[in-house]
């Protein structure tokens, strides 16, 4: 038996009027008899905050904007960097070093002068996430990290709003939409979809596995798109269901979603670093007193301690750079054990990642097989070329 179409009643009541600008603006709109005058007008009264100004965010924000949102809130308090560029189309070289959010709003007055850009340079945290959501009638989360994600979803749940959730990670991107207080008794939230978070360091982040540049526009594009449906009541919303699109394949495919019915009520927000974990217990422990810096290994190596320097990154990251004298031996092998034979026993083994995460998980795998004094490099490879070696490219 196919599932029920889910309706949704228009999530924003329509502004009194537009002027004569907009309706030269947004007459591509008023001709689609979904939209229309009053779906326009809705889109014109309508506060929409985006978490992040990052990939999803690019065209994300500026599709909304063109489609005449009339005030956007952005979350965002980093800056602009090199690497961002090859996603993140909002921003551009002259950007660089600026405030991301500044540069957003300036891409977005660009677009569209009549949107009013409200500016949050602030982490999302427990202090401030429920107040600010009730400031807006949706919220997109294009957030990267499972710690935050869950904050936006409790949080959404706290103060009674709809979201919209998007991820990418290498060529996949997934979306849905998440209200806990949707009418007729269909609401869900993202912990039906994730009730628990993923053990740490099972899912990468994309500064750790890496991004197609082309796929946050496609995955952005379509939380816009929800946006838009949710805000004029038009259209099936994706509430209910997770929509996974596979950029290499070129196929999309939607799964149906239920509520966890030992899922218990949200009433609080909670410690999510702790829910979530960077690092595993294990990785916790194993990396106290067991840790030194980037300048500490290059002491170690120019007074020529007899050291085995494993670099536990992926190939690909190994073609961009390395650190000198050291020999790949990717996590998963440690992991999985296939490595433990061809590690010297004679010498310290001293271990480094990108960033100091994935090394944590491989030195408590080998303390607890004996390689006891093994230890890793805190910050990796990026604190490295940091801190001692300004010319290797950092990624």
């Amino acid at each position: 038996m196919p599932a029920p179409t889910v309706v949704l009643p228009p999530l924003v009541d329509p502004a009194a009027s537009l002027t004569r600008e907009e309706v030269a603006r947004y007459s591509r709109h008023l001709i689609i008899p979904n939209v229309g005058s009053v779906g326009q007008r809705r889109l014109k009264n309508a506060k929409v905050l985006f978490i992040g100004a990052g990939g999803l965010g690019s065209p994300a924000l500026l599709y909304l904007a063109a489609a005449g949102v009339g005030t956007i809130g952005i979350v965002e308090f980093d800056e602009v960097d090199m690497s961002n560029l090859q996603r993140q189309v909002i921003h551009g070289r002259s950007d660089v070093g600026r405030s991301k959010a500044v540069s957003a709003r300036e891409s977005i007055g660009e677009l569209n002068e009549h949107v009013t850009v409200r500016l949050h340079e602030v982490r999302l945290d427990n202090d401030n996430a429920v107040e600010l959501f009730s400031e807006y009638d949706l919220i997109l989360d294009g957030t990267d990290n499972f710690a935050t994600r869950y904050l936006v979803n409790d949080a959404a749940v706290l103060a009674g709003k709809p979201y919209v959730w998007g991820s990418i990670y290498r060529f996949e991107g997934q979306v849905s939409v998440f209200w806990e207080d949707a009418p007729d008794g269909l609401g869900l939230n993202y912990r039906d979809l994730y009730p628990e978070a993923p053990p740490p360091g099972m899912v990468p982040s994309c500064a750790e596995g890496g991004v197609l540049g082309v796929l946050p526009a496609t995955i952005g594009s379509f939380m816009a798109t929800e946006a838009v449906k949710l805000i004029t009541g038009i259209g099936e919303p994706l509430l209910g269901r997770l929509m996974i699109y596979d950029a290499l394949a070129m196929s999309v495919r939607t799964i149906r979603l239920q509520r966890d019915p030992a899922r218990e009520p949200i009433t609080e927000l909670i410690d999510y670093d702790a829910f979530c974990g960077v690092v595993s217990e294990e990785a916790s422990a194993a990396v106290v007193g067991s840790t030194i810096t980037a300048p500490e290994l290059k002491a170690l190596i120019d007074g020529g301690r007899e050291i085995e320097l494993i670099d536990v990154r992926e190939p690909v990251e190994w073609d961009i750079m390395r650190l000198p004298g050291a020999v790949l031996v990717p996590k998963d092998r440690i992991l999985s054990g296939d490595a433990l034979a061809s590690l010297p026993q004679n010498r310290q083994l001293v271990l480094y990642c990108k960033t100091g995460i994935r090394s944590a998980e491989a030195l408590a795998f080998l303390k607890s097989a004996g390689f006891a004094d093994a230890v890793h490099v805190q910050g990796g490879a990026i604190a490295w070329a940091n801190q001692v070696d300004a010319s290797l490219p950092v990624y």
